[in-house]
């Protein structure tokens, strides 16, 4: 900021418009402050690249794997729960699934494993499928997975699906939430998949 030197102006005039200057400042500076902004979940036009951020210090990033990031391509996604991911068994599995995934996820694609994480010499894969009544909401926002006995927190799980990648590129936040066993049915939030659809090689 630039402050010029002019005759004829009182001293207490000019400290005056230094203050105010200095508290428009301060407050424009405030009003842009990622800690002073609401959360945003996503921002972008349909085709173009969509960003968020999580300024929530309670949010735990997940591991995933896809087979393709391109978008309207077909995928196999991989969202896995290691062991210390999670401190009990679980006896629901709740996934709450972006409004703007554009994408048709069926219940009849999707399952609950025990996982084989993969690395440089192996495919990430679906080992064993663990026995689970799995259910999608209308809307497609929302999965619902029972299995028939609950799931030790011992071994890496995750959630498999096949399904045609959505049509806009960006980020979307896939979050896990979870029921313990016990005599209280409330649902505890283990974390969030964070998903990246990327824009074909003809945009």
């Amino acid at each position: 900021m630039t402050f010029s030197r002019h005759q004829g102006v009182h001293p207490g005039s000019r400290t005056a418009a230094l203050g105010r200057s200095v508290l428009g400042a301060l407050a424009l500076a405030t009003a842009l402050s990622p800690l002073a902004a609401a959360p945003a979940l996503a921002q972008g036009t349909p085709g173009l690249m969509e960003f968020r951020w999580e300024n929530n210090k309670d949010y735990r990033k997940l591991y995933f794997f896809m087979t393709d990031t391109t978008r309207m391509q077909r995928s196999e996604y991989y969202l896995m729960l290691r062991p210390k991911d999670r401190k009990t068994a679980i006896l629901k599995l709740s996934i709450s699934v972006p409004s703007y995934f554009d994408a048709k996820i069926d219940a009849k694609q999707i399952k609950l494993c025990k996982m084989s994480e993969g690395g440089m010499l192996k495919k990430t894969r679906c080992e064993k499928t663990i026995p689970a009544t799995i259910e999608v909401s209308d809307n497609g926002k929302a999965i619902e997975i029972f299995p028939e006995t609950p799931v030790s927190d011992k071994d890496t799980i995750g959630v498999y699906m096949n399904l045609f990648n959505p049509f806009n590129a960006g980020m979307y936040q896939f979050n896990a939430l979870a029921q313990a066993p016990g005599d209280i049915p409330v649902s505890g939030y283990l974390g969030s998949w964070l998903i990246q659809i990327d824009p074909s090689g003809s945009n």
